[in-house]
């Protein structure tokens, strides 16, 4: 869990927070309990976790240190994105022909485990499924989206490059040369779906107690006890560990396995409806093919949100000016929505690993341990969970997407954002900016 000294940028200021359902009832941890399963973390994939568990009948403990979709699963961008980082060519070679299509079934579905899940359980999240977009800005870029789209065609995938002219028209800017659609892609409102899940795992039998940090993990006479800030303890057979981008010292050298970036993200008042209709017309979300990607979309509302990276350091809420690097890129890749008021401003941490793949855990008996996200989070997680819960119930390793690794830091960890500070302002430098 992260540190309960430290402190993180507020979720109060995001768009997600002031348009959310209400979290569900939930309460701290006030005395010693017990569990089959422990799981910390109340992100997409613990509670996904839970709720899996909770269904094939296992007592399972959730606990989380400060609220339900804390972290980045409530402050995302709402982009269900099929898929992963790497492309099934290159997870075939990578992995070899059974693993690598075990893995390629693993991720075509995770869009369909979001939709799937608020289907079935009737959650009140705004959302949308038209596709997802990916532009591309260069002639290089353009190459590789006619390849993406044809590696997933041959997966079955009625995915299709798209015309500079299309990606206009779908997109309502000019700026690309090109990109791919992929129709598995949608978006919700990520913090109401993040108290839906819980709710739902709530009602298939899970305790979550919030607002409490799990500071100790320790095995005693044979079981796990995960030991609290306030001196209580969890006592279970299994601990499962999911705080990705929110990772701290729980388990020691995990947060040095991965980069966490930081996400900014800023939304408009909503748009009026002529402006409204040129912009992403017909519901698709978005992000394209930079290395330092911009992504965007409309919510429910109507408000255009932009995102992109930022600075390391947790940004002043009270200072606009951290985001306008933002809110130029807006004026520029939209110029008919240029002077709209930007009416939230907000930002969160995104767990990156150094293959840009989910790594799985195991690093002593009944530990398992989920991380890297990639910013694609929320059917990624969503998915895992479910693999995660069939992994625990069953103990065969084919249910889970990617084989069980060792703990591999990044070189010079702690240099980590000097050297990515560079590597960013390389990017801006030389990524087609807009």
């Amino acid at each position: 869990m992260p540190n309960p000294t430290q402190e993180f940028f507020p979720l109060a200021p995001s768009l997600w927070a002031a348009t959310a359902v209400p979290a569900p009832a939930t309460t701290p941890l006030d005395s010693n309990a017990q569990a089959d399963v422990v799981v910390i973390g109340a992100g997409y994939c613990g509670l996904s976790t839970a709720l899996h568990l909770a269904e094939r009948g296992v007592r399972v403990l959730l606990l989380e240190a400060r609220q339900v979709g804390f972290g980045a699963s409530g402050r995302n961008g709402g982009q269900v994105i099929a898929g992963l980082k790497h492309d099934p060519g290159e997870l075939l070679r990578m992995f070899g022909a059974e693993p690598g299509q075990r893995l390629i079934d693993f991720a075509n579905g995770t869009a369909d485990a979001v939709f799937g899940l608020i289907d079935k359980h009737g959650m009140d999240v705004p959302r949308v499924r038209q596709g997802w977009i990916q532009g591309a800005h260069t002639p290089a870029a353009v190459q590789l989206a006619e390849r993406r789209a044809r590696d997933w065609q041959a997966q079955g995938v009625a995915a299709r490059p798209l015309d500079r002219n299309e990606t206009a028209r779908l997109l309502g800017t000019d700026k690309y040369l090109g990109g791919w659609l992929d129709p598995r892609g949608g978006g919700v409102q990520p913090l109401s779906y993040a108290r839906e899940l819980a709710r739902a795992a709530q009602a298939a039998g899970a305790v979550i107690h919030t607002d409490t940090p799990v500071t100790q993990l320790a095995r005693a006479n044979g079981k796990w006890q995960a030991w609290t800030s306030r001196g209580l303890r969890v006592t279970a057979e299994r601990v499962v560990l999911c705080t990705n981008g929110y990772t701290g010292d729980l388990w020691p050298g995990l947060r040095k396995t991965i980069i966490d970036a930081n996400s900014f993200q800023v939304a408009t008042e909503p748009l009026p409806d002529a402006v409204r209709k040129t912009i992403l017309p017909e519901g698709h979300v978005s992000s394209d093919a930079r290395n330092l990607l911009l992504y965007y979309r409309l919510d429910h509302m109507g408000r255009l949100l932009m995102g992109g990276r930022g600075s390391f350091r947790e940004p002043d809420a009270g200072q606009p000016g951290d985001w306008s690097h933002l809110e130029h890129i807006v004026a520029k890749l939209f110029p008919q929505a240029a002077g709209m008021p930007i009416a939230y401003r907000w930002c969160g941490h995104v767990a990156i690993t150094r293959d840009y793949l989910p790594h799985l855990h195991e690093p002593a008996p009944g530990l398992l341990i989920d991380i890297g996200c990639q910013g694609r989070g929320v059917g990624l997680q969503t998915r895992m969970g479910q693999a995660l819960a069939q992994y625990l119930g069953t103990g065969d390793a084919k249910a889970l997407p990617v084989p069980l690794s060792d703990l591999r830091p990044f070189p010079l960890h702690g240099l980590r954002r000097i050297y990515v500070s560079a590597v960013i302002g390389w990017y801006r430098m030389t990524d087609g900016g807009v």
